[in-house]
């Protein structure tokens, strides 16, 4: 059955995740009790940016790869991939040296000004200095994932990017260098870098060549499929992080502290789609362009059963003990009770609508997810700057909700409208 090997698939991604979000809230518990918020928070200024920058780096390379292997495997011609690999590289490589350039052409004062921080300069300085290694470590990580590498895709995406940055905070706190936060978590990627790039290459060097023509894709080919999930991941990153980047503006390094834990918590609700989307991607691009609407439905409803079954109990214990979970990384960071209410509240939305994101990515509607994101950072910006300050961290929370309401209903009704499928929870 559909339902039972999706299940399988996806406890497994689930499980590798779930090992990736402890990770991640020992390492956040660590520097929230060992750390000074301030430098906690210029922490996740830095991880917001990277993730913001990385979007526009990687041009939806890292999504269309999944989508390529996908059509490859269905034409029994997957050793076509490395080649694609190699002319994505050059592509994202090109335009993480635009931003250098850019750092180099804008003047520290204007940046330190916009952020109103004397030291958003240098950090965003850092950020730009690796950003080539870590958006080729996504592209590798995304690599692994279409070459049904899935589980030590997973494990490089969620616990072995946070294990050298854990390790070296534990470092610095013992030798009293906790300054060096941010370099020691930029440096992680380097490593990534390296490992996961050797990795791949060996994988490419094991495919055995297909039978078949071998399928060739120009740049402009790749270009053309890439950039309109380039468009709908920059929007999805920056509607991820821009609460962080604009609450840093109107607020101190403290306050986006406590916001970020609130963020994070909020997070681990969207696990069961994430993990869900992991292993569909590929499945939903080879079932459609084989035209079997039928499995192809049975698929997408199962897969919306899954994440909201998962969802719900995750969902319900947080919003329930939110005052009490949020103690443990200190005792200001209550005050994020609020915000994270409020974030709950979008995420419970999410999880009913099911992976209509990646539905439209791997069945060729990737610009029409491109004009119902770029709709939703539309909206998600505006509500921020309206919202946070007033409200604070709470007005960031509500712009997110506001936000995340309208572009799943968006998606939603999208794919009913043209493929009669009810992406969600049926």
């Amino acid at each position: 059955m559909i339902s039972s090997g999706i299940l399988k698939k996806s406890f497994k991604v689930l499980f590798i995740r779930g090992a990736g979000v402890f990770l991640l809230f020992m390492l956040s518990l660590f520097l929230t009790n060992f750390y000074s918020p301030e430098q906690v928070g210029r922490y996740d200024f830095v991880r917001a940016t990277i993730m913001i920058l990385s979007g526009a780096s990687l041009i939806g390379t890292n999504q269309s790869i999944i989508y390529y292997s996908g059509i490859l495997k269905s034409k029994n011609s997957l050793s076509s991939i490395k080649n694609i690999y190699y002319k994505m590289a050059k592509m994202t490589g090109a335009i993480c040296l635009l931003f250098i350039v850019g750092v180099f052409i804008v003047s520290e004062e204007t940046i330190n000004q916009a952020f109103n921080k004397n030291d958003a300069y240098e950090l965003i300085f850092s950020t730009i200095g690796v950003l080539f290694f870590y958006t080729i470590t996504m592209l590798n990580i995304d690599t692994l994932r279409g070459l049904e590498k899935t589980t030590i895709s997973e494990l490089y995406r969620n616990v072995f990017r946070y294990v050298p940055v854990f390790i070296f905070s534990i470092i610095l706190f013992l030798t009293q260098n906790q300054e060096w936060l941010i370099e020691v978590f930029l440096a992680g990627f380097i490593l990534l870098f390296i490992i996961t790039t050797t990795q791949t290459i060996r994988l490419f060097k094991k495919l055995k060549p297909s039978n078949n023509k071998e399928q060739s894709f120009s740049y402009a080919q790749i270009f053309k499929r890439s950039y309109p999930m380039a468009l709908s991941a920059i929007a999805y990153f920056i509607m991820q992080s821009v609460d962080i980047i604009i609450l840093t503006a109107y607020e101190g390094y403290d306050k986006v502290a406590y916001y970020s834990i609130a963020v994070k918590l909020a997070t681990v609700t969207a696990l069961a789609l994430m993990s869900v989307n992991i292993v569909v991607a590929p499945k939903i691009a080879e079932i459609y362009n084989n035209n079997d609407h039928n499995t192809l439905n049975n698929l997408i409803r199962d897969s919306s059963r899954i994440i909201f079954s998962i969802s719900l109990p995750v969902l319900i214990i947080l919003f329930v003990f939110s005052g009490f979970i949020l103690s443990f990384f200190g005792e200001n960071y209550v005050l994020a009770k609020d915000a994270l209410g409020i974030l709950l509240v979008g995420q419970f939305f999410s999880s009913i609508c099911g992976p209509g994101a990646v539905y439209l990515n791997m069945t060729g509607r990737e610009q029409k997810l491109n004009k119902i994101l770029i709709a939703g950072l539309f909206v998600n910006v505006i509500l921020n700057f309206i919202l946070i300050p007033v409200y604070g961290i709470e007005g960031a929370a509500a712009a997110t909700l506001i936000s995340m309401l309208f572009w799943n209903t968006l998606i939603v009704t999208t794919i009913y409208k043209s493929d009669k499928i009810k992406i969600f929870i049926s």
